[in-house]
């Protein structure tokens, strides 16, 4: 059968179709979305400034501040500009370009926190072998698996979509463009493809946080062998991984492990992948770990000292 496509551009409903509170959501939104730039450019530069590169954990960390900034850059901006726009639209290549990187982000994100597991659990778990496993040409690969597997799963997305027959609506009730709400305006059987979409995102999704409990699981274990020291530094920097993994894909499979369905409840569980983990990932990483507030505090004090005496 041709594919028949008469739209030309999607109409988004956006979070709210109140006016009052599509304002209040304005200003919090735009607020989220300065924390998420200025926290996640802090680590980056923290990272970098302090020369932590060396360090597997603070390798992977500075990517996915990388990777979180990009994700919500996707989607945030145009949410906050349409919450005051009375039309609130996106041209059919732009919602497929927004759909590619909406999943290429959000899967090399997941990708990336389950190396992070990795490493945390070679350090704890493998201690003797950690340098010779975790040494800087296996990073480099393991980072490369990310990106390109967060490629191949966005790829396989876009591809399901654009072969779809769009021939009447195109108003999509999200602030964003997405597999499950596409889906339903096209002008077809999408049975086939839901299944496909399922089983591409639910398993990657569902079967990496799988992997994140057993791995955070195996180290809670082995920390009993630990001094108390030990015990409480591992505690410190699992503790934050823990709460980033809960928060991230607790939605995430709420989402994409289900059939071909749409929930009114779906804006509101994006935002928490999209938004609202982006924003507390500096938080956690920061306030849980002790050693990036202490090199912070070595790096930003000496700064401050520096211009003082220049002044």
């Amino acid at each position: 059968m041709e594919k028949i496509n008469n739209v030309t551009e999607f109409v988004f409903w956006g979070l709210s179709q109140n006016p009052e509170v599509e304002e209040i959501c304005f200003v919090l939104f735009s607020v989220f979305y300065t924390v998420i730039l200025l926290g996640n450019l802090l680590i980056m530069l923290t990272v970098y400034m302090g020369n932590l590169f060396k360090s597997p954990m603070y390798f992977f960390l500075n990517y996915l501040s990388f990777v979180d900034i990009c994700y919500s850059s996707v989607t945030a901006p145009k949410m906050i500009v349409d919450l005051l726009a009375k039309n609130k639209t996106i041209s059919y290549e732009g919602c497929m370009i927004q759909l590619f990187e909406v999943h290429f982000f959000g899967c090399t994100e997941i990708f990336i926190l389950t190396v992070m597991a990795y490493d945390r659990y070679v350090a704890i778990c493998k201690p003797l072998y950690y340098v010779a496993i975790m040494d800087q040409d296996s990073c480099n690969k393991m980072l490369l698996g990310t990106w390109l597997g967060g490629f191949l799963h966005s790829i396989i997305q876009v591809a399901l979509v654009v072969q779809l027959p769009f021939c009447g609506p195109n108003e999509i009730d999200h602030y964003f463009c997405d597999v499950h709400p596409l889906l339903s305006l096209a002008c077809t059987d999408t049975y086939v493809v839901g299944v496909v979409v399922t089983a591409n995102s639910g398993t990657i999704a569902l079967g990496s946080f799988v992997i994140l409990l057993i791995s955070y699981t195996v180290i809670l274990v082995s920390l009993r062998k630990q001094s108390a020291e030990g015990r409480r530094k591992a505690l410190s920097t699992c503790g934050s991984h823990i709460a980033v993994v809960i928060i991230f894909f607790g939605p995430c499979t709420f989402m994409y492990m289900r059939p071909d369905t749409t929930f009114s409840e779906d804006k509101m569980v994006a935002v928490f992948y999209t938004i609202i983990t982006p924003m507390l990932n500096p938080l956690i990483y920061t306030m849980r770990n002790a050693e990036v507030k202490n090199v912070m505090k070595k790096l930003w004090g000496r700064k401050g000292s520096w211009e003082a005496n220049h002044k």
